[in-house]
């Protein structure tokens, strides 16, 4: 796995390198958002927020509207509002300073479960007029395309997996952003509004109070 790494400090990105091509990982580092930008494309994305050229937020944005490579924000900024935008952007797991190197490439290995999961899926998921095909990343509603970010596209994916049952907000954090902080569940209560919105029917997916979301059954 080629992993890029984007860290502007040497001290962090040196030890960081070195541990994980010690554990098999190829890894490019980059210390810029320029650079991170320019590098050819990794399987894997390890992005620190401070950049000395641009704010890691944008750069994740900026990654997340060109692929779908999974991403993984390591950085020193742990405020509550830091991790939901991030999340909203595009990342797939979010990792606070100081961490240790055996929990970083536990991260690494379950977003890579996650993507390589998506990529094998056989066939379609039909629920009623939805379809969801996650091998080709589209979804489509009454034979219309629906223009979904990917974490909108991976929340609905989810729900359909397991149509007409009651799918908690935790369940979602877990398979959609694998990630093991339970704070505010305001980044799903986002998605959610914008993933109804396009969807164009406020009942497709249904709130279950005191729990999550209900992909329904017609």
């Amino acid at each position: 796995m080629r992993i890029l790494l984007v860290e502007d400090e040497e001290t962090i990105a040196a030890p960081l390198a070195d541990g994980l091509r010690r554990e098999g990982f190829d890894v490019e580092w980059a210390a810029t958002g320029a650079a991170a930008l320019d590098a050819s494309a990794p399987d894997l994305v390890l992005l620190d927020l401070r950049l000395p050229d641009t704010d890691g937020l944008d750069v994740c944005r900026r990654l997340r509207e060109r692929s779908d490579v999974p991403i993984i924000v390591v950085t020193a900024r742990g405020e509550e509002a830091d991790r939901v935008v991030g999340l909203e952007l595009g990342a797939d797991d979010y990792v606070v300073k100081p961490f240790g190197l055996r929990e970083l490439i536990a991260r690494i290995r379950a977003v890579t479960r996650r993507t390589e999961h998506r990529a094998t899926t056989a066939g379609p998921l039909h629920v009623g007029a939805l379809e969801v095909d996650e091998r080709a990343r589209r979804a489509s509603l009454d034979g219309r395309e629906l223009d979904l970010t990917p974490k909108e596209f991976d929340l609905l994916a989810a729900l359909a997996r397991d149509p007409g049952a009651a799918i908690s907000r935790r369940r979602l954090l877990e398979e959609v952003w694998q990630t093991n902080w339970y704070g505010s569940a305001k980044t799903i209560d986002v998605h959610m509004a914008a993933l109804r919105k396009k969807l164009g029917r406020p009942g497709v997916i249904e709130t279950v109070r005191g729990i999550g979301f209900r992909l329904h059954v017609a």
